[in-house]
């Protein structure tokens, strides 16, 4: 808490007012990153084309972590204690579970899909946003597509596949790689 104080420029006993708990001060910084995976999720579920939902919730969940690179934090950390925000991420989960299992039973979704895929995407693409930054903004919709065709069975509507970046904005993104950056 001390160190959030400081970082955030005010006192701890003015933090401590605020959140009397640490548990209280993660349920707040976490709160609406967790709101709108539970809402992905839910929208994905409310859609009467399973399959659909189902590259609706991928294509969701990835343009979420493009837009902030802390989401997947929300998805991948455990604050046992943040009661609100586990019981959150435990709707969204158990949500994610019924969409893979609606998706699979249309056909459309591979029998081998499971739910540590979702956790291996969003490893994927968070190092594809990293690696692309402001070169190429948009590659990761181009991976997410790649991957929802992959997930498919051969006689699954495909998801169009966007636009390959630009050679030059590649080009840029592996030269920014090279370059050190900040300490």
């Amino acid at each position: 808490m001390a160190s959030v104080a400081r970082e955030a420029g005010v006192g701890k006993a003015t933090l401590s007012r605020r959140f009397a708990t640490r548990d209280d001060l993660v349920n707040a910084v976490f709160a609406d990153r967790m709101d709108a995976y539970v809402d992905a999720v839910a929208t994905a579920l409310a859609d009467d084309d399973p399959w659909h939902g189902f590259t609706g919730y991928i294509h969701a969940i990835c343009a979420m972590q493009a837009a902030d690179r802390g989401f997947a934090d929300v998805l991948t950390m455990t604050f046992p204690a943040a009661k609100a925000l586990e019981a959150r991420r435990a709707e969204a989960f158990n949500g994610m579970l019924e969409l893979i299992a609606r998706a699979k039973e249309t056909g459309h979704l591979r029998d081998d899909f499971i739910s540590q895929d979702v956790v291996i995407l969003l490893m994927a693409n968070a190092g594809v946003i990293n690696a692309a930054g402001d070169a190429a903004p948009d590659t990761w919709r181009r991976l997410a597509a790649h991957m929802l065709r992959s997930y498919a069975t051969p006689d699954a509507p495909m998801p169009p596949l966007p636009d390959a970046p630009a050679p030059a904005a590649l080009y840029r993104a592996m030269v920014r790689l090279t370059r050190p950056g900040p300490a």
